[in-house]
Order: C-alpha cells, then sequence, then structure tokens
C-alpha cells in the first residue's frame, strides 16, 4: 500500500515541507495563485480555502 498523498483540513502533517493546495482533480487543472504553507511533522493541517480542495506536498522543481 503506497503512501498518502493528499490530505484533507485537521489531518496531521506526516512530514517536514511545504505543501500547496490542491483541486479534487489537481492532475485536470491547476488552482491559480494556491495556498502554500511550510508546516512540520505533527503539525495540524490547516483549513482549505474552500471545502472541495485538500493538501499535498510540493515537489522541488529539480534544476538541471
Amino acid at each position: 500500500m503506497g503512501e498518502k498523498t493528499e490530505f484533507e483540513p485537521g489531518d496531521k502533517v506526516p512530514n517536514n515541507g511545504t505543501y500547496m493546495e490542491v483541486g479534487e482533480a489537481s492532475f485536470h487543472s491547476e488552482i491559480q495563485n494556491p495556498q502554500l504553507v511550510d508546516l512540520k511533522r505533527g503539525d495540524t493541517f490547516p483549513e482549505t480555502t474552500n471545502k472541495d480542495r485538500k493538501w499535498k506536498k510540493k515537489i522541488k522543481a529539480m534544476v538541471h
């Protein structure tokens, strides 16, 4: 079983990092100016800007 990748407000943060607000079908469309939060393991995810959004860990872009 894989690790959970999307989180609801109130869930516990699994790993330190920057998390980004995503829509229900985040692979279909991007949210304009998504909310970003820096969280530490064990923190609680804050509320999103609407009930249909979730939190996902932001992936750092690779620089070549």
